[in-house]
């Protein structure tokens, strides 16, 4: 496991580890690596000379470390107990490292103590270049690394389009410019270039048809690095990602992402059913290779881990058939995927019928114990948490939902499945069970609901229920998956539970995307379809406790430059839902007039909406994820 701190639930992403893992840091820290005469000796004040050992591609390891806090002698600091730094002046080192940026001043006073001869250097070496830097003057301001990485591929009549919005305009973000640079398979670099990016809050797109043929590229599948400059407000990274068949293919599908902090597990990966493949996207997200055996395969729940036997280079892309670990596995077992922090955001691809869908897995926690409080939340908060899912309109689609441990202390899920119509009336409810980490249980909504029931679509929710005990820790994940009954296609989304549009708080819920608990207003981003594709929105309005009985939801299409063109109102029962096609609520005039990179901004301010979006074509194909706020 790489020995380097990412995301700490309390306090956020390590924005430390952003700076060392950069693509431009990893080189500059190979070049300083590479002028440092060893032996190597390193001052780890911080405490980061185990990270900036295991990021770095040419780290030859620290024969020394020392420190100025008196509290931190003798705690290991780069493999060696930590001396005072007085101690320099008798260093045995040729060279001598300061594990810091902005470290002038640090430099200043440690360079008398050296002995003659001895090479002083420090991380300000490996800073970005002033012109990548949002803040300037503060080398680890968070803001200087708002980066992510996508999923990217241009070949075997595949192609990949990245659509998101410039919302770090609406913290008052101006001259906005992304940092790209696209890694082949074998991790190789094809491009490096840069994108402008208009004031407004207008749309961004990165297609990687546009992206091969603009640098004359051979096919590839492999990953693209985004550094926004500019950011504002966060430094979070977000894109609804599409996949889609050029030619006379038939696949369409759609993931996302805002988590760019590698994981120890991620889980929610399905075992593939009869007649698929599910193959599992292993993405070096750093510029050290993954050695075998650090990349390995379970049943959820099973304990018996099985390992990948080959190292993966640097930036590099593995499609990992899951099959080869796990040969005997099916559907509707579930896949852990224990990675030890090499991996951001794995994708899974499954394979059936001549189409290919694309999702993502999510990160399971380690820092997750039972809650002993959540069994006996006040009658305040009503149901408590809450996982809303849609439910398409089941006269053309086929709805199923499957529970999914998420994190490595739940040793059991304790839930329940309710089931609502548009107009927010309940219209059926079962219990799961006290379910095992090793379950199996997906439930097709098709053996709940009586014929005609749902039959333009609803939502379904998943709640803890304690009848037969149980304990619970909030981070309750399931899986949906959709079905179109008359082509087979299929799309499917995961994502974990919330409390939901109640005054009353608790701890952190119900959470906002800015500011204290509770949240209780909507921002969520519509990317527009194109080219035969509609886009959709199934928007949710899930309710722990009775809130206002309607939503008083707008629909704001912008252009492409972040002018918005038209508004329309919708009215959203409470615990209802409805499904939106912008082109109903807009004319044609206005759709065209929004233009290719436009998109409808879903604003409430009166409860939280939660949706899920796609696009759906003629032809009975479709995609589904879950929408991102903004």
């Amino acid at each position: 496991m790489l020995d380097i701190t990412t995301f700490d639930a309390r306090a956020g992403g390590n924005v430390l580890y952003k700076a060392l893992a950069h693509p431009l840091a990893a080189e500059a820290m190979a070049r300083l690596f590479a002028r440092l005469a060893e032996p190597l000796a390193v001052v780890d004040s911080a405490g980061i000379a185990s990270a900036l050992a295991a990021l770095s591609p040419r780290a030859p390891g620290f024969a020394e470390s020392y420190v100025q806090d008196v509290a931190a002698l003798g705690t290991p600091r780069g493999g060696h107990p930590a001396r005072p730094l007085t101690d320099l002046v008798r260093t045995g080192a040729r060279s001598v490292l300061i594990a810091a940026f902005d470290a002038a001043r640090l430099a200043a006073r440690v360079a008398p103590l050296l002995p003659e001869g001895t090479a002083l250097a420090t991380l300000d070496e490996i800073r970005l270049p002033e012109r990548l830097l949002t803040v300037p003057s503060r080398p680890l301001d968070r803001l200087n690394y708002a980066t992510n990485f996508a999923f990217f591929r241009d070949a075997d009549g595949l192609s990949t389009r990245l659509v998101t919005a410039n919302y770090w305009a609406g913290y008052g973000a101006r001259g906005v410019r992304l940092w790209l640079r696209l890694y082949d398979a074998a991790g190789t670099p094809l491009a490096t270039w840069e994108q402008e990016v208009a004031d407004g809050a207008g749309g961004i797109v990165i297609d990687s048809a546009e992206v091969r043929a603009r640098f004359a590229l051979p096919p590839f599948a492999g990953q693209l690095f985004i550094h926004v400059i500019g950011a504002a407000g966060h430094d979070v990274v977000k894109y609804a990602l599409d996949t889609y068949a050029t030619g006379t293919g038939r696949s369409l599908s759609c993931t996302h992402d805002a988590n760019a902090w590698p994981s120890d597990r991620y889980a929610g990966i399905p075992a593939p059913d009869r007649g698929e493949r599910v193959i599992l996207w292993v993405q070096n997200s750093h510029a050290v290779p993954i050695p075998p055996g650090a990349i390995a395969l379970d049943r959820m729940g099973a304990e018996r881990p099985v390992a990948l036997d080959r190292a993966i280079p640097p930036f590099a892309s593995l499609p990992l058939d899951v099959a080869e670990l796990l040969p005997d596995l099916r559907w509707p077992a579930q896949i852990e995927l224990r990675c030890g922090r090499h991996l951001v955001r794995p994708r899974y691809e499954v394979v059936r019928d001549g189409r290919t869908r694309i999702a993502h897995a999510n990160v399971e926690r380690a820092d997750l114990a039972p809650d002993p409080a959540i069994p006996h939340l006040p009658p305040q908060l009503g149901r408590g948490f809450l996982l809303p899912m849609p439910v398409l309109p089941r006269a053309r689609f086929r709805t199923v939902i499957q529970p999914t441990p998420m994190a490595t202390a739940q040793a059991g899920l304790p839930v329940r499945l309710d089931l609502f119509g548009r107009d927010g009336r309940p219209a059926a409810s079962r219990f799961l069970g006290h379910l095992g980490r090793d379950h199996a249980c997906a439930v097709d909504l098709d053996e709940i609901l009586p014929d005609g029931a749902l039959a333009e679509g609803g939502h379904a929710e998943l709640v803890y229920d304690f009848r037969d005990g149980g304990a619970a820790d909030g981070w309750l994940h399931a899986l949906v998956r959709a079905e179109h009954r008359r082509t087979g296609h299929q799309a499917e989304s995961s994502f974990g539970a919330h409390i939901f549009n109640t005054l009353m708080t608790w701890r952190d819920e119900p959470q906002s995307y800015a500011g204290p608990p509770p949240g209780l207003t909507t921002r969520l981003f519509l990317k527009l379809g194109g080219e035969g594709r509609r886009s959709f929105a199934v928007l949710i309005y899930p309710a722990s406790a009775p809130w206002h009985a309607q939503s008083a939801t707008a629909l704001v299409l912008h252009d492409g430059a972040g002018a918005a063109v038209a508004e329309a109102r919708l009215a959203i029962a409470c615990s209802g839902s409805v499904l939106v096609f912008p082109d109903e609520h807009f004319s044609a005039a206005q759709m065209r007039a929004a233009g290719p990179r436009g998109h409808v901004l879903v604003r409430d301010l009166t409860c939280r909406l939660f949706g899920y979006h796609g696009l759906m074509d003629a032809a009975g194909g479709f995609s589904l994820d879950h929408m991102s706020g903004v």
